[in-house]
Order: structure tokens, then C-alpha cells, then sequence
């Protein structure tokens, strides 16, 4: 790879050993993709619950963070992803104390190195939102296919390590989505219908998902007919993420880089072309819920929700009682506005529960399953439904509406 001066000054450890160590981690990146150069980037996001460092993760940060000032603390804005717990509600979800500690220790390795303790997988809807070509390091995948696709940012899924790097260094290798070649379609999927909850748009992301495959592919979605909100995009996205490790989808007429099909479809290209209809997304809801007769647990999450998803949970809730645990997480910067708004004191009233700075899958999920006693849990996240297979739950892929009448019925499914 080329280095600029200041690069071959970090890689000779004249800028510190932890510069020296980010420089040289970032190089054997750039070498397997590749890699010409480095790009500059304007900001950072890292995964940062103990779950994924594990306490080997804690115990090499808290080495860095031992570091002399100058030499550990990271040069553009840096933040990070939700951590492993609420500290508010660790009773509630039966935490250990040895989870409890790590975060903690986790927070002040993190805080050392100047990293904000953001906590949140929706930067893009509450801080920093990345502008139309902006270069950034992003780790969570939700993050980068939402800043790459509807922001028009240009970030890869980075690692723990790498986005670390990337704080540290305030620069990037310039592979894969920082290149224009890379950004250009590789298929076509034509979509008869234009989901309408966010579960169905959820859904449509796993469905192009398994159509992709893998994380080179670049979706191109023709047929929506109206301007998606925000929300539909994130569940669209995570899920779209989740299900074909999909960094980038263009959707025509509506994604900035997509004004017409031209703009991302070149005119000689032979794609290969896919199409959804009405009964691609009821097959892939009703696959979750079969041989499911009752759930144990309700859980809006993954990705943390919105105030205007806040507001949606607490009027489905107004005048009733759940009967079985419900858990609305969102982020540390929505948390405060429920509170004012009354969002929280009205989903609480009706025995529901608001955490923040945490995300369900994330928060030691087989731990919680086994210490509660759940097993069967309705949500309507598809990326969630994805992920807690592997954890041991039953999942259920549902509309917010069927999700909060089941919480208030017992969690019995109708027939």
C-alpha cells in the first residue's frame, strides 16, 4: 500500500505505539482487499459490548487505555454501539455480576481513549447522520447498509479492531464500498408490492437478502411506489444486512445515488433479475410463526427504536395491560425525549419496559433466555427473528399491533 508521510510516521511508531499498532492492523486489511491506499474518514463507530470483546477484548483495551494521553486517543469522533446491558434494569433481565463488571470496565477502557459512549445502532436517525459521499468506518452492519444505501456515505462493514484503527488513525483502507465500481448494481429485484408495517418491510429485506447472497452483491430494488420513511429504511436494511451480509442496496427513484436505473445499471449490463410479490413476503412472516402457539416475551429491537416508534408502542398500549414481559429498547439519545414526552411513563403504565443503550440480541440473549425463562418471543424486527435462532429461541415475525395484543393476552397466538 501507498503511505503518506504521516502513515509511514505512525507505522515507525512516531506517533505512538498505539497509532504504530492501528497503522499496522489497518495494513494487513487493506493488503487481503487489496488495497491502494488509505482514505481519509470523518468518523467512527465500533461494536463495544462485552458480549462480542469477551473478557480477553476487555482486558487488551484496558492495556491501551493505560497509555499516556497523547499516544491512546482516537482523532476523529468515534462512538460506538449499544453495550451489553441497561444498568437500570439488571434485575429485570437477571444479569450476572460478572457481565456487570465487564461493561463497566469496558466503558472506562473506552472512555481513556477518547471514544464517545454513545450506545446506539440508530446514529444516522439521532447523531452524525454521514452526508451523501462522506468516507466513515462504521462496525455495526446496520449503521453502514443505512449510511451507505439512504445516506449515500461510503463505509464497509468494519471489525472491532479495524473501526478502532479507523478512530485512532482517522483513516480507512480504500477498498470495496469506498470505491465508485464497487457501488454499481449487480442485480435487479422488481417488487410488485410496497410493504406498508415495518415488519413487512423487514421482511422484504431478509427476501433480498437470500436473493444476494453475499456481501459484493449490490441490490438494486425497482417498484416501490411511495417515498419510504426513515424507520421502513432501517428495518428494510438491518434485516437486508442481517439475512445477505449486504453493505449497499440502491432503491430506483428514491436512494441518492439512484435517480433513474441508468445512474447505477449500466446500459450494458446483463444483471440477473429477481421478482417479489404479495405472497414472497406472507410466506417468509408465516415460516417464524409456525408450531408456535403461545410467546413468553415481547421485544421491540434490533435495530433500537425511534421516538416515532416510541409513540407507536406507547398509543397501542393506551388503556391496557401486558401479561407477559415486553421490552421496548431504544437509544440513550431518544430515552431522555420519551421521558419528556410521556412515552415512557405511558408504556410503563401499562407493564411495559423501556431500556436504552442496550440491544437484545447483544445482552447475553442465551443467558436471559435460561435465568427468565424464555424461550418463544414475538417481535417485529425480522433481523432479530434472524439472530435468536442461534440463541435458542423460537422467534415470530409480527406486526407491532399483533405483537402488543398478543403481550396483553397472555402471549396466546390466535388460531
Amino acid at each position: 500500500m501507498r503511505l503518506t508521510d504521516e502513515e509511514q510516521a505512525m507505522r515507525a511508531g512516531e506517533l505512538g505505539p498505539m497509532r504504530q499498532w492501528a497503522i499496522e492492523h489497518q495494513i494487513k486489511v487493506g493488503r487481503y482487499f487489496g488495497a491502494r491506499d488509505f482514505v481519509p474518514v470523518s468518523q467512527a463507530h465500533i461494536m463495544a459490548d462485552t458480549e462480542s470483546l469477551g473478557a480477553a477484548g476487555v482486558e487488551w483495551l484496558e492495556s491501551r487505555a493505560r497509555l499516556p494521553p497523547r499516544d491512546r486517543t482516537v482523532r476523529v469522533p468515534t462512538i460506538t454501539d449499544p453495550r451489553g446491558t441497561d444498568f437500570s434494569a439488571t434485575v429485570r433481565l437477571k444479569h450476572e455480576p460478572w457481565m456487570l463488571d465487564l461493561e463497566r470496565r469496558t466503558i472506562d477502557a473506552f472512555r481513556a481513549l477518547g471514544v464517545l459512549m454513545t450506545d446506539t445502532c440508530i446514529n444516522y436517525q439521532t447523531i452524525m447522520a454521514p452526508l451523501l459521499g462522506e468516507h466513515a468506518a462504521f462496525g455495526d452492519t446496520g449503521v453502514t447498509i443505512y449510511s451507505n444505501s439512504v445516506c449515500g456515505a461510503r463505509s464497509n462493514f468494519e471489525g472491532g479492531p479495524s473501526a478502532l484503527s479507523a478512530g485512532i488513525t482517522g483513516r480507512t483502507p480504500r477498498y470495496g464500498f469506498h470505491l465508485d465500481e464497487q457501488r454499481r448494481a449487480t442485480l435487479e429485484v422488481h417488487v410488485s408490492v410496497t410493504p406498508r408495517s415495518l415488519d413487512e418491510w423487514g421482511a422484504l429485506g431478509g427476501i433480498v437478502g437470500r436473493l444476494s447472497g453475499d456481501y459484493w452483491q449490490v441490490p438494486a430494488i425497482v417498484g416501490i411506489d411511495r417515498i419510504p420513511t426513515s424507520d421502513e429504511m432501517k428495518h428494510f436494511g438491518a434485516a437486508l444486512a442481517s439475512y445477505g451480509s449486504v453493505a449497499l442496496f440502491h432503491m430506483v427513484g428514491i436512494t441518492p445515488e439512484a435517480a433513474r436505473n441508468r445512474d447505477v445499471i449500466p446500459a450494458s449490463a446483463n444483471l440477473q433479475r429477481h421478482r417479489v410479490g404479495p405472497s414472497d413476503i406472507t410466506d417468509f412472516q408465516a415460516r417464524y410463526a409456525r408450531n408456535i402457539e403461545a410467546v413468553d416475551i415481547v421485544v421491540f429491537s434490533a435495530p433500537q427504536l425511534s421516538l416515532v416508534e416510541m409513540r407507536q408502542v406507547a398509543n397501542l398500549l393506551e388503556g391496557r395491560r401486558v401479561t407477559i414481559p415486553l421490552l421496548a429498547i431504544t437509544s440513550p439519545q431518544v430515552k431522555p425525549d420519551a421521558d419528556r414526552m410521556g412515552l415512557t411513563a405511558r408504556i410503563e403504565a401499562a407493564g411495559g419496559g423501556v431500556l436504552a443503550g442496550m440491544c437484545f440480541y447483544q445482552s447475553y440473549a442465551r443467558e436471559m433466555a435460561e435465568a427468565n425463562g424464555w424461550q418463544r418471543l414475538a417481535t417485529n424486527s425480522a433481523k432479530l427473528v434472524n439472530i435468536l435462532g442461534g440463541y435458542g429461541y423460537q422467534p415470530a415475525l409480527m406486526s407491532m399491533e399483533t405483537c402488543i395484543d398478543l403481550a396483553c393476552r397472555g402471549g396466546r397466538i390466535a388460531p
